[in-house]
């Protein structure tokens, strides 16, 4: 997982059960939908839909399911079902900042689910505007260093040279951080001189993280693996270290 998010968002996912591979094609798919219903379905000027195809491709998406998707969101689908996007607010354990990002079909449904997890695990919906000031959207890049010929000195050194603005480890996972704007150029250059990379998305990164001890981060995941299941949830971002 990124450094800056603690849940199993999709993006990052490896070796998934065939049951959760399944829930994670469906959250794909309306992704993919959503994406093309506001900006088209051409990858090439629709930013979100390229990162949204790219992320399916990391997940080995079959291509007919993406296809699918696309028509569903072009309207050439027979499908009454209205998506819509949320982002909610909220405190999880030890007051953390938690932000969930999702597509409902129902959003009330939703809301109530979320809120129902959110108060199993010590944690609460807060107004909107109340945490999201705690975090900048960057471009996030992540490269499995197992998987490179390179040294890990020469990719971040070609990861400053393609104009990224911090760059973070983890294991066997980097992490590069880049303007928005520069999110495919600097993919691009990072390919161009022969480095996979394994993902590129936009994600929110907080300003500041909290640390907290062993037990209470063991108390936060429960949180952030409860909201995972739910089917409408997407991406949860939170401040913890």
């Amino acid at each position: 997982m990124s450094g800056h998010s603690h849940a199993k968002t999709i993006k990052h996912q490896k070796n998934i059960t065939d049951q959760k591979r399944g829930q994670v094609f469906s959250k794909l798919a309306k992704m993919i939908a959503v994406a093309v219903k506001e900006a088209g379905p051409n990858p090439e000027t629709n930013y979100r839909l390229k990162v949204a195809i790219d992320t399916a491709h990391a997940q080995n998406m079959p291509n007919d399911n993406i296809e699918r998707s696309i028509k569903r969101g072009s309207g050439e689908l027979d499908d009454e079902e209205k998506l819509e996007e949320f982002s909610l607010e909220a405190y999880g354990p030890k007051g953390i900042a938690i932000i969930i990002e999702g597509i409902t079909d129902n959003r009330n449904r939703t809301l109530g689910e979320v809120k129902q997890i959110l108060g199993q695990y010590n944690g609460k919906l807060v107004p909107e505007g109340s945490v999201i000031w705690l975090f900048d959207r960057k471009g996030v890049i992540m490269i499995d260093t197992k998987a490179q010929s390179s040294s890990g000195e020469d990719i971040e050194m070609a990861a400053i040279e393609a104009g990224a603005e911090d760059i973070k480890s983890q294991e066997d996972m980097m992490e590069i951080r880049v303007k928005t704007e520069n999110l495919y150029k600097v993919k691009k250059n990072l390919e161009e001189k022969g480095i996979k990379t394994d993902s590129a998305s936009v994600d929110l990164i907080p300003k500041e993280e909290i640390a907290l001890t062993e037990q209470e981060i063991e108390s936060c995941q429960k949180l952030f693996d409860a909201l995972d299941e739910n089917d409408s949830v997407q991406q949860i971002y939170s401040n913890l270290k």
